[in-house]
């Protein structure tokens, strides 16, 4: 993966303040259910980022 597309480094930074706050709900507020949810789709977005990356044709872009 290339390091200077910004998308990823943006994705990446976000995926990390979800974790974190995802730490915090659990150490802190005990909170179980909605943190987990929070961490699944926070962090699904790096499934998505690398799919569009890596994707080998414009067709399979779009289509995907």
């Amino acid at each position: 993966m290339r390091n200077d597309n910004k998308i990823l480094i943006i994705s990446k930074a976000f995926a990390i303040r979800v974790i974190r706050l995802y730490q915090y709900l659990v150490r802190e507020k005990q909170e179980y259910v909605l943190s987990k949810q929070i961490l699944r789709s926070g962090t699904s977005i790096g499934a998505n980022v690398r799919e569009s990356v890596n994707a080998q044709s414009r067709a399979d872009f779009l289509i995907n």
